[in-house]
């Protein structure tokens, strides 16, 4: 039996169309076993790295021609000899858990990335991979609606104490300018089918309810009452119901104006053409009211919608609603009902929500993210969006610029 030889050899350069086929034809031409390859371009340059095995009696013949063949693509080259047992060892930590961890802003600074990459490393997780999601920024002046994402792969073995732990930590690391995401890297996270959005907050940059007040001229009463139930001295059925009593009266007209003239969160329209574009099954899961989110369902697509059905009678409100309240617990039953309808596993949805009454399906989701939201909700959720808009969520469902229409 001939002697095996493994061996690891880098290249980097100036990257150039070809250069991959001329190193690989090499070892093709010895019949030589490529056992891993990697690649990584920065600007105009490339590193590229290939572990291959030969026999020793070939193993000289093939570094002297990739040595020309660098010479010749002018690259710098570099040649690491691997035994067995490190091998060996190396395919044993590939069943080793992989995790995510993506850090998002307007712009991230070598600061942000040196501390959370030492946070990594101080659990004992590994560095696979890093790569930006979003586009390269411009030199001059940051453009509106600067976006800044990259993404790292890690991997280690961690219980579920210690992945909690790492968990708060990374959430102590965001600030004002950066927002960190972590997440288990299985195949669910490959697959999500299913994101539910909560409305008013979240989807549209107010609360139909306090413009409806404000309308009806008991804007301060109703926010009395939902003070009130912040402090959890009401529930939120009971807050719900005193707050619809008092737009009593209230003409239709007045929800079409509101509909019509509603500010939508940053990057709705791109997000919403995007999530349909790639298959997502969308959904509005509101304790707001159903007359705004059919508006939103008619603008944008969405496939399902579930809210408060306001009671009109000769084209003015009653001070009544129908049927029952969507509230946290009806959002996560509704969560869950969804998931059936689609055949899709829980851990394939997305649920993303501001107030404390979207916790329930943000905590029961596969991927759960508090959007802009209150600081409860914020600590309480494992994913944040605080820095940028909606079109943060797609570089959490790991989508790269380059993809995005």
């Amino acid at each position: 039996m001939k002697e095996v030889e493994i061996i690891q050899v880098n290249f980097g350069g100036n990257d150039k169309p070809g250069l991959v086929a001329a190193i690989t034809e090499i070892l093709a031409r010895y019949e030589a076993d490529i056992l891993d390859i990697g690649q990584a371009n920065i600007h105009k340059s490339i590193t590229l790295g290939i572990l291959f095995k030969t026999d020793r009696d070939r193993s000289g013949f093939i570094m002297k021609d990739l040595l020309f063949k660098a010479s010749e693509l002018d690259l710098r080259i570099r040649f690491l000899p691997v035994s067995i047992d490190e091998y060996d060892a190396w395919v044993e930590r590939q069943g080793k858990n992989r995790y995510i961890v993506t850090l998002l802003g307007r712009k991230l600074t070598a600061e942000n990335i040196s501390e959370v990459t030492a946070l990594v490393s101080s659990f004992g997780l590994n560095i696979d991979a890093i790569k930006r999601l979003t586009g390269r920024p411009p030199l001059k002046g940051e453009p509106t609606g600067a976006k800044a994402c990259i993404e790292i792969s890690v991997r280690g073995v961690m219980n579920a104490e210690q992945r909690e732990a790492l968990q708060k930590k990374l959430l102590e690391r965001m600030s004002e300018g950066m927002d960190i995401s972590f997440q288990k890297d299985d195949i669910f996270r490959r697959s999500r089918r299913l994101i539910c959005f909560d409305m008013d907050s979240t989807l549209i940059h107010t609360e139909c309810i306090d413009e409806l007040a404000e309308r009806a001229g008991v804007g301060e009463q109703v926010k009395a009452i939902t003070e009130s139930a912040m402090r959890g001295e009401i529930d939120f059925t009971e807050s719900f119901t005193r707050r619809v009593a008092l737009l009593k009266g209230l003409d239709e007209s007045v929800m079409e104006d509101i509909a019509r003239n509603m500010p939508f969160n940053e990057g709705l329209e791109r997000t919403m053409k995007i999530l349909k574009t790639v298959g997502y099954k969308t959904a509005i899961l509101s304790g707001g009211f159903t007359y705004f989110a059919k508006y939103l369902q008619q603008r944008f697509g969405f496939d399902y919608v579930y809210a408060n059905e306001l009671e009109i009678e000769d084209g003015k409100l009653t001070g009544r609603y129908l049927g029952d309240v969507v509230d946290g617990r009806r959002k996560a039953e509704l969560l869950k009902l969804l998931c059936q309808v689609e055949g899709i596993n829980l851990a394939q949805s997305v649920a993303v929500g501001d107030g404390a009454n979207d916790l329930p399906m943000i905590s029961l989701a596969g991927l759960g993210i508090a959007y802009h939201a209150k600081p409860k909700v914020k600590a309480t959720a494992d994913q944040s969006i605080s820095t940028i808009g909606l079109e943060g969520i797609l570089y959490f469902l790991g989508l790269k610029e380059s993809q995005l229409l």
